[in-house]
């Protein structure tokens, strides 16, 4: 294998998945470089802050939806309208240059609604409940994504809090928390990456890769031909790989990859309505991503929206559901897992699941036990010692998430001790 050097060289991503930082050639350098940091765009010095922070206002017994509450399963019945006709703590309200706004249109659209904190700062709890009431995400999907958010994506495990959008760790952090700056969900090949349906990759937008970008979505439009089905969005998926693998010369697309595939199956899962038979149209699309064709036919953007008499999808969409999707959509064009290095590209090795950069799973069974590998895999042993409570709560989710999914599918379930 060739040398690693700038592409994975990744503080918290090394930290996060040890085996990267052990492939041969892995140096300590440019670790800085594919960060948000100092007063660069997602840095804690450009992040809004807004002074009046207010958690998010539950669903209540007039205004039910899925009645997940504090982190608790919902009743998994879809099928009902978001926002609820008449509810008034759920209704749009733009965003203001104070509240924080990120890579993540279902997120932004949740929290342009108030089902998580309108400023953008929420919790594990907000998100579990959000992603169950406003789109009939199954409870161990719910869990997963909240613990992918807060654990990879550079939350903070103490407080249970995470930014969706820039660093803000002044208000997500605990005094008692040692990982240092939390970039949020903006954070470099944490919860964002490159290749991304909609985002720059972050070497050729010098570290913008949470805004939209109306040309990627005119892309994906175009591609898809307007009905963002798997065939479409798969297609488009591949064509967005090959455009950064050709233009980005730090392109690293790794294992965490796999989850813009789930991403993308959001898409056609999550954010079509009722009112159109469940068919992903443009205009859906559009409003969720915050897109607006202008009359010359480019995109930019508005606050993302839930379009009008949504009625979200029937049965909750699950864990399980999305390694099928993802299975299949990375199935019918499958792609290195590793980045560009002096013109080159360079293949991961984390047996048995991917070697020399080719991802050997093969069922949808395979891919839930790398993913849960993936999540599982940075909790910190060192906390042990320090809030051994917390630890010992984030081993039960981990082990809760999908119920007993994993252990029926045969996964080590690789706990810290």
């Amino acid at each position: 294998m060739r040398y690693l050097p700038a592409v994975v060289c990744l503080a918290g991503l090394a930290t996060a998945f040890p085996f990267i930082a052990k492939q041969p050639g892995i140096q300590n350098t440019h670790l800085l470089l594919r960060q948000q940091s100092g007063s660069g765009p997602g840095s804690a010095a450009t992040c809004p802050f807004n002074p009046n922070h207010q958690d998010a206002i539950p669903v209540s017994d007039e205004y039910p939806y899925n009645s997940a509450i504090n982190g608790s399963a919902g009743k998994g019945i879809g099928g009902y309208l978001v926002p609820a006709p008449g509810d008034p703590d759920h209704q749009f309200i733009a965003p203001t240059d104070q509240d924080i706004r990120g890579p993540c249109p279902g997120l932004n659209a949740a929290a342009n609604y108030g089902f998580l904190s309108r400023d953008g700062i929420t919790t594990y709890s907000e998100l579990t409940d959000a992603v169950q009431n406003v789109y009939n995400m199954g409870y161990d999907l719910a869990q997963f994504l909240a613990l992918i958010s807060i654990i990879v994506a550079d939350g903070d495990i103490i407080t249970k809090k995470v930014s969706i959008g820039c660093d803000a760790t002044t208000r997500t952090a605990s005094p008692l928390s040692i990982s240092g700056s939390e970039p949020g969900l903006d954070g470099h090949n944490k919860f964002e990456g490159d290749v991304s349906l909609t985002r720059d990759d972050f070497f050729l937008a010098n570290g913008d890769d949470f805004d939209f970008n109306g040309t990627l979505f005119g892309m994906m439009a175009e591609v898809t031909g307007g009905t963002f089905d798997l065939e479409g969005l798969g297609t488009y998926r591949y064509q967005r790989y090959v455009q950064s693998r050709e233009e980005n010369p730090e392109m690293f697309f790794g294992p965490l990859g796999l989850f813009q595939y789930g991403a993308a199956a959001f898409v056609y899962e999550l954010m079509p309505s009722g009112a159109d038979n469940y068919v992903p149209t443009l205009e859906n699309t559009a409003s969720f991503f915050g897109a607006e064709q202008q009359p010359n036919g480019t995109w930019t953007h508005v606050p993302e929206r839930i379009p009008a008499n949504w009625t979200n999808r029937i049965s909750p969409f699950t864990l399980l559901d999305v390694v099928g999707q993802i299975s299949a959509m990375y199935g019918a064009h499958p792609v290195g897992i590793g980045g560009n290095v002096d013109g080159a590209f360079v293949g991961l090795d984390f047996p048995p699941y991917i070697e020399g950069g080719n991802l050997t799973a093969a069922t949808p069974a395979d891919y839930a036990c790398f993913l849960y590998q993936l999540i599982s895999g940075p909790i910190p042993s060192s906390l042990n010692s320090v809030i051994t409570p917390l630890v010992e709560a984030l081993e039960f989710v981990l082990v809760e998430v999908g119920g007993e999914t994993f252990t029926n599918l045969g996964c080590p379930v690789p706990l810290t001790r």
